[in-house]
């Protein structure tokens, strides 16, 4: 199974229905499209490192989400609950978003050009310092954590919290 990762910025005037609009183009198409907040997200590393953990996860069977997307998201939040993991998905609203898509390398290709056509695509993956505090928030760093380690070592202190996700009870 290959995995691409896009990002872009994209007008959401109804989550459930933009929600809807992944499912069937995944369905129809046999992949896996999750979306995600790219404003919670610590960078394309963080991400690729969270997919990694998720299907290790589904692979060796201690996952905790029986859908591989909402697997995904539940490490790439770095919390152990999956209803705490909805927390870095996407609302209403301008959204700063990146896709996940899990399948063939000829599926995820057609369903890229597909999600192309939904955002305008540039690069709000990256970290940088406008997300510095809510990525603090969203994944409870603290003050004292960045003063140990420095300002540039928040994605790594994020990165550690997603490969936490499976030792934290």
């Amino acid at each position: 199974m290959d995995v691409k990762i896009l990002s872009g910025s994209v007008y959401i005037d109804n989550v459930q229905s933009f929600i809807k609009k992944l499912d069937d183009i995944a369905s129809v198409n046999n992949v896996t499209v999750q979306a995600l907040n790219a404003d919670k997200l610590a960078g394309k590393r963080h991400l690729e490192f969270a997919v990694k953990k998720a299907l290790r996860a589904i692979e060796n069977r201690y996952n905790r989400a029986k859908d591989t997307g909402i697997e995904i998201m539940r490490y790439a939040s770095g919390k152990r609950q999956i209803e705490d993991a909805f927390n870095i998905g996407i609302h209403n609203g301008t959204n700063n978003i990146a896709f996940v898509i899990l399948g063939s390398p000829e599926n995820i290709s057609y369903v890229s050009e597909n999600l192309n056509e939904l955002i305008t695509e540039n690069p709000v993956l990256a970290y940088d310092e406008s997300k510095r505090d809510l990525i603090l928030s969203e994944f409870e760093i603290t003050q004292p954590e960045v003063d140990a380690v420095g300002e540039h070592k928040i994605p790594e202190l994020v990165l550690e919290r997603v490969a936490l996700v499976d030792v934290l009870k």
